[in-house]
């Protein structure tokens, strides 16, 4: 088929699945369903190879990622019971101080923290950010919402086991230790440097008397935002279970020596140092599995064995949609890759990486924009730009950098996390426009420099 037909179709295609979603409020999932089934049936596939890339696309992601997203969710479920959050939040200030705390918390909500799920995290960490902004001084509430929301935000789509860097990364077909590794390179930077732009930022353009009104409840939003879909508690405080005197490292040394375990793999493997023991216990699906079950063990003994019962069976709930989501999300990616598009794309981009990688950025960025989910807009991306990068020698890890960078432009009202830090932290929306949607929107840009720069050197 000519190239500009395949071009065409994908992004009609495309665009009538935003607008499904955000007139029609069709729900997210459904509607990546029948974009796969229309790119199919349009590029030539027929009835039965559409079915088979439906089927395979879903089948194929799943089995990389569904393991990794049902473990993740799960330790993160068993750490929010425990109150690991707070526990976290209290060693940080008391190493830091409050002067660093917001870039402190933005990173420790971007990587530790990052298997529990962005709404609770939010509701839990905001009021200990309340009073950490109380002792910053002036400017306080502003930096503290900001790097919440950057750290948050960014976590989701570049940090293993965060459920949109695990599911790109299996659109792409990316190691997840190879994700872990080098997501790792460009997260902490960009928040760092992120954090500090938008607190620098805030001090000139922030109006307490404007931007800080007493605290409201925010409007309904009904919106396809869905990276977290489970049910945020209602107040920080029935998050916050006694934990008797079990340590900090005790609850989160099952977490962190699992992503060391994926690391040491990830690093072995490059090295040419591999080993049989090695490998099996860093394969992120086991790695991730002796982390659930030393969590659990710890969860067991700060919450008790029927304590720690509830936690497991509500984080089997949440990782159901999101499971669903992922998989339909692999089916349009492999729609779009039968279809030949990558050929297409392919003869369109030098060797160089800059034009390619600024590509799947803009798209995730105006998919986000208009469909409001960041998961959502970074698969779709990822998926629709996946085939360049072979034809062109480009290394998939970057394509899935740039797409969680371009998925994080413009947080705003279709947002979760946007209502939760307007009311949670007392801002009005004027003020929650310039903390997160601007502070995420600068976080963005930067992942797409620091993801350039890595280009350079991969």
């Amino acid at each position: 088929m000519p190239g500009w037909y395949l071009v065409t179709v994908t992004a009609v295609v495309v665009l009538l699945a935003v607008l499904l979603i955000v007139r029609l409020r069709v729900h997210p999932a459904v509607v990546l369903a029948l974009a796969a089934t229309a790119v199919g049936l349009a590029t030539g596939q027929g009835p039965v190879g559409t079915v088979e890339a439906l089927t395979d696309g879903f089948g194929d992601i799943l089995a990389e990622a569904g393991l990794l997203i049902a473990f993740g969710v799960l330790i993160g479920s068993l750490l929010r019971a425990m109150g690991a959050i707070e526990r976290l939040v209290a060693t940080l200030l008391r190493w830091f101080g409050p002067r660093r705390m917001p870039q402190t918390m933005a990173v420790a909500c971007a990587t530790v923290l990052q298997p529990i799920f962005v709404d609770v995290l939010l509701v839990i960490a905001a009021p200990l950010a309340r009073r950490i902004a109380a002792r910053i001084g002036p400017g306080g509430v502003p930096r503290m919402a900001a790097a919440l929301a950057i750290g948050c935000e960014c976590g989701i789509v570049m940090m293993v086991p965060g459920i949109g860097t695990v599911a790109i990364a299996g659109v792409l077909g990316v190691p997840l230790g190879r994700m872990l590794l080098f997501g790792v390179l460009v997260l902490v930077p960009t928040v760092i440097v992120a954090t500090a732009v938008t607190g620098a930022l805030l001090s000139r353009w922030w109006d307490p008397a404007r931007d800080e009104p007493p605290a409201v409840e925010p409007p309904a939003v009904d919106h396809p935002a869905v990276e977290q879909p489970g049910p945020a508690p209602a107040t920080a405080t029935e998050a916050a279970p006694v934990v008797g005197k079990t340590s900090l490292p005790v609850m989160l040394a099952p977490l962190l020596g699992a992503l060391l375990l994926i690391a040491a793999g990830a690093v072995a493997e490059v090295a040419g140092l591999g080993h049989p023991v090695l490998a099996v216990v860093s394969a992120p699906p086991i790695a991730l599995l002796l982390g659930v079950l030393g969590t659990m063990v710890v969860a067991r003994r700060v919450l008790g064995r029927e304590g720690s019962e509830e936690p497991l069976a509500e984080g089997f709930r949440e990782s159901g949609l999101i499971l669903v989501l992922t998989g339909v999300g692999g089916s349009l990616a492999e729609a779009i890759s039968r279809s030949g598009l990558g050929d297409v794309l392919g003869g369109l981009f030098s060797a160089n990486t800059a034009l390619p990688l600024a590509t799947v950025w803009l798209t995730a960025a105006v998919l986000h924009v208009a469909v409001g989910s960041v998961t959502i807009s970074a698969i779709t991306a990822a998926g629709i730009l996946a085939p360049v990068a072979p034809a062109i020698g480009l290394d998939p890890v970057l394509v899935a950098l740039a797409a969680g960078s371009g998925a994080l432009f413009a947080v705003h009202v279709t947002s979760n996390t946007f209502w939760l830090l307007q009311s949670l932290l007392g801002q009005s929306v004027r003020g929650a426009l310039k903390t997160c949607s601007l502070g995420v929107s600068i976080a963005s840009v930067v992942g797409l420099g620091f993801t350039l720069a890595l280009g350079q050197v991969l």
